[in-house]
């Protein structure tokens, strides 16, 4: 089965690679063309850069959330605690195209469709739930006496939380950060409801040109995106693993 699920996907990094303006096998020759076509000025390379502004802005703004509300959980004081974190995963759970839907008329109203804060504010409430997830499963090893015994000695519970529980839970948070990233990187239902022309990201373009006209700069653009999925989710677990050998010595 997990053959089944890779073996496409790697079928198409040969194909980036082609000499050709046609995607088939066999291959008339290697060549890089596709790759410097869309890492060169134009609008790849436009909608590349938008992508990463986004991410990284909405991957900021969900790990500060998340980290938040996993920490507020974890405290064990908040009323209808289910209620509330069945409402924050929420994101998670409903269709992307019931939720573009919903943020378009919100975003119309304040006067933020087609706008950079508009399609960053979408993404970071699409991210937030993987990061409150990913913290919350870290906190479940930690010891809440120490932040008690921070403060018992004069620490403020803002000191306390920065040099004691961030210190001891960043591979997780990171984790979690690199997972909101991922979420927003790869968007496109939303970013189609809310973004214009100049807010155009990657997996938008990809899917524009998929409609009007395929080659194989997509493919190349695809293998790009594929290694940075990879290498963001072996970053993640190694990042949990050692968070949670941490969390044990501690």
């Amino acid at each position: 089965m997990v053959m089944f699920l890779i073996t496409p996907l790697i079928a198409i990094i040969p194909l980036s690679f082609s000499s050709g303006s046609f995607l088939s096998y066999p291959l008339p020759g290697f060549s890089l063309q596709w790759y410097e076509k869309v890492f060169q000025d134009g609008p790849w390379l436009a909608a590349l850069k938008n992508s990463f502004i986004i991410g990284v802005a909405s991957t900021i703004l969900a790990t500060i959330l998340g980290t938040s509300a996993a920490y507020a959980f974890a405290r064990r004081d908040l009323p209808m605690p289910t209620a509330l974190l069945g409402i924050l995963i929420a994101p998670m759970i409903v269709p992307p195209v019931i939720s573009g839907l919903g943020m378009y008329f919100l975003m119309a109203k304040a006067g933020l469709t087609a706008t950079m804060p508009g399609v960053i504010i979408a993404h970071t409430v699409l991210a937030a739930p993987f990061v409150l997830i990913t913290v919350t499963a870290t906190l479940q090893g930690f010891d809440m006496g120490l932040l008690r015994a921070a403060n018992s000695l004069g620490a403020s519970p803002l000191t306390a939380f920065m040099t004691i529980l961030v210190p001891i839970i960043a591979p997780g948070i990171i984790s979690g950060a690199l997972f909101a990233f991922m979420t927003s990187f790869d968007e496109v239902v939303v970013t189609l409801y809310l973004a214009g022309p100049a807010q155009r990201t990657l997996p938008l373009k990809m899917f524009e040109g998929l409609r009007d006209n395929i080659e194989p700069s997509i493919l190349a653009m695809s293998t790009f995106l594929m290694i940075v999925a990879v290498l963001n989710l072996i970053t993640a677990v190694y990042l949990v693993n050692r968070s949670a050998k941490k969390l044990g010595r501690s």
